[in-house]
């Protein structure tokens, strides 16, 4: 009877394969349908009130329903994540959108079609978590944070081809396609999925050892394909703990979960406080509907440019260190947009700060928050963090309109530079680095600092 398998030590060492490629483009799929499914809201909303099947009021209770599904679902996605696996929860959630999907395409009114959305919002919140929490256990640290921008940039792509297609589709075929589309596409992948293998990772911190012996010996089989495999670097013993999601709110995690929440409601300040506003405030600046969605166009080619350089980027710069300078400079330049006094100067800012929104998030969302906390409570990390971004996503608009009243584009501006700063501070002040570190040293730096504290605490001088 085995007793450890030292899984992350096994993984880490293997180089980068057909199998992880594997694993990329399977959690991609899922995390490319959901990015699809939030960004089709727009052109869908838009023919659903001009047709008349809708109204503002309707549309606007469409999108609550939604974020409020996101919110619920990326908490119940942190817990049932680590209680019953990485595999379940993203088969059970890619299943939840997939078939509300459905039930949208065939949705007899507008109140049904806001039941169903709550229903594709659970799912959607959940897919987020589960997917970025995921990937990172199964790549080596030397590659793991281009690999999770990777990620980043199958998501983010999403909006240019739900723009796309919406233009094709929706004047021509019809709303209800837009949602047949992510309904069928969800289910064809949740099919695929069933031949994923369940995080080796999560298998040991259950105690669950033969089975992940039996997916590390396929998935070491598959990557060396007939040639020796580079020796173990490292054996550290994981504990195997029983943890609630209280245990997130307590020393050592408490730093790490605030860090975590910061960053998320950071970053989800500046996409809802200025990204989705982009479109009204060049309106407001005196250009028409029609120049101002060009120029915004535009300007969103900086969010596929920033998932890219997080690409190029995370496993250089680090974590840490890059989302601090990547802030710093998206804080000025955020104060020099509200400032700009030209459309041409205006657009080169927009993008720049398009691109360095999507960098943040492939450094941050995707790559950072789900290193911070150990395997038996990551995906509860990244869940709470999930939803406290999204509490940040609903309040953003009500707190960009107060502010535009008072002050324009640049007092909104203003707010999101300052939001930015504080995430600097936060960062500098309690924030750890996880580049190039393995998953088990991450962890045991938590176990470290914690026994230090205790020894502080009790030491006697005397």
């Amino acid at each position: 009877m085995l007793n450890t398998v030292n899984a992350g030590a096994r993984l880490d060492r293997l180089p980068t394969s057909a199998f992880h490629r594997r694993i990329l483009w399977l959690i991609g799929g899922g995390m490319f349908l959901d990015s699809f499914d939030i960004y089709l809201a727009g052109g869908v909303l838009g023919a659903l009130a001009r047709s008349g099947w809708s109204s503002m009021q309707l549309n606007a209770a469409f999108l609550s329903s939604t974020f409020i599904g996101m919110l619920i679902g990326a908490l119940v996605a942190g817990t049932l994540g680590d209680m019953k696996g990485r595999k379940f929860t993203y088969q059970f959630n890619l299943a939840i959108f997939g078939l509300a999907s459905l039930a949208g395409a065939a949705a007899p009114s507008m109140t049904w079609l806001i039941v169903c959305r709550f229903f594709m919002g659970l799912g959607l919140g959940a897919e987020i978590v589960v997917g970025y929490g995921s990937i990172g256990e199964f790549i080596p640290p030397r590659v793991r944070g281009r690999w999770s921008a990777y990620l980043s940039l199958i998501t983010n792509s999403a909006l240019f081809f739900s723009t796309l297609l919406g233009y094709l589709i929706i004047p021509t075929v019809g709303w209800r396609a837009m949602f047949a589309i992510v309904g069928v596409g969800a289910l064809v992948i949740w099919v695929v999925r069933k031949k994923m293998p369940e995080s080796p990772r999560w298998l040991e911190s259950k105690g669950r050892f033969d089975e992940a012996e039996q997916i590390l010996a396929g998935i070491e089989a598959e990557t060396a394909a007939g040639r020796a495999l580079p020796p173990l670097v490292s054996q550290l013993v994981v504990d195997q703990r029983r943890t609630t999601v209280l245990s997130l709110f307590k020393p050592p995690l408490l730093r790490k979960t605030l860090i975590a929440i910061c960053v998320q409601v950071v970053i989800n300040v500046v996409i809802y406080g200025f990204i989705v506003w982009v479109p009204t405030f060049l309106v407001k600046q005196g250009l028409s509907v029609s120049s101002s969605l060009g120029y915004a166009t535009l300007m969103s080619f900086g969010g596929p440019a920033g998932a890219f350089l997080g690409v190029l980027l995370a496993d250089r710069i680090g974590r840490k260190n890059g989302l601090i300078v990547v802030a710093l400079i998206a804080a000025v330049v955020g104060w020099l947009y509200g400032h700009s006094s030209s459309v041409g100067v205006a657009t080169l800012l927009g993008f720049l700060l398009f691109t360095l929104t999507y960098l943040m998030v492939a450094l941050g969302i995707a790559t950072y928050l789900p290193e911070l906390f150990p395997t038996e409570n990551r995906m509860r990390g990244n869940g709470i963090a999930g939803a406290a971004g999204r509490i940040a996503g609903i309040l953003a608009p009500q707190i960009v309109v107060v502010m535009y009243a008072m002050g324009g584009v640049g007092d909104v501006l203003a707010v999101i530079a300052g939001a930015l700063l504080v995430m600097v501070v936060v960062l500098t002040l309690f924030g750890v680095e996880t580049n190039q570190l393995s998953l088990e040293e991450i962890a045991v730096q938590d176990n470290q600092l914690s026994n230090s504290n205790k020894n502080l605490q009790y030491h006697d001088p005397n």
